[in-house]
């Protein structure tokens, strides 16, 4: 059962979760601004302290992969590499996107939404003035488009929204609410990048053997 530390930075959330087995034992996080990295490593070390675990103890850890800021994700990265070369121990890499949806398709009732196949989720990172960072998923978090900018406008996602309910959530979202006008256009409120929602992917991922190059 793998014991893995993931550390999320790529947006204004600074949040760091372990986990074992996928399930999450603990979770340290703030997200009240750009304050990574004097943050990041001093979480790492409390949420290990208060499992009264050694880093050495750890089977891997996951880092948030972007799209974000790129200097929460250099900061990320950076801690998450450094502890890795230390332990000899490997390094997975998590989509914030993915993460973000798999969450909120995991728990349709918790955000009022149907149980229904025929939903895509369109998780959203804010970038700049009408700039997201998106993906879309179906509901087993299947990529059905990849992670791209996209500048939001009143006809965006409507090849999908013809079709298909779409769900968009994510700290980039409010900026549809006001162009996105179609009725299959669902919005979940509250749903930022954490920590907490990475370990059932990183726990995939390990039993999988998806490892990054730590040199690269």
């Amino acid at each position: 059962m793998p014991l893995i530390l993931n550390l999320e930075s790529s947006t204004e959330v600074c949040s760091v979760s372990l986990s074992k087995n996928g399930e999450m034992l603990g979770l340290v996080e703030n997200a009240e601004g750009q304050n990574h990295a004097r943050l990041l490593g001093v979480f790492a070390g409390q949420l290990m302290k208060d499992n009264q675990l050694g880093f050495n103890q750890l089977n891997a850890i996951s880092v948030s992969e972007g799209p974000g800021s790129y200097t929460g994700l250099r900061i990320g990265v950076s801690l998450a590499k450094g502890l890795c070369y230390a332990n000899q121990i490997p390094l997975i890499a998590i989509s914030p996107l993915k993460a973000m949806s798999v969450h909120v398709s995991s728990n349709p009732e918790e955000y009022h939404l149907e149980t229904n196949e025929n939903l895509i989720f369109c998780p959203m990172i804010d970038a700049r003035r009408m700039e997201v960072y998106t993906a879309l998923y179906d509901w087993q978090g299947r990529e059905i488009e990849p992670v791209s900018a996209k500048v939001i406008d009143n006809h965006s996602f409507d090849n999908y929204l013809q079709k298909h309910q779409v769900v968009f959530f994510g700290n980039g979202s409010f900026k549809c609410r006001a162009e996105i006008k179609h009725p299959n256009a669902l919005f979940v409120d509250g749903i930022k990048t954490s920590a907490q929602f990475m370990c059932s992917l990183a726990d995939k991922a390990y039993e999988n053997n998806q490892f990054e190059d730590l040199a690269y």
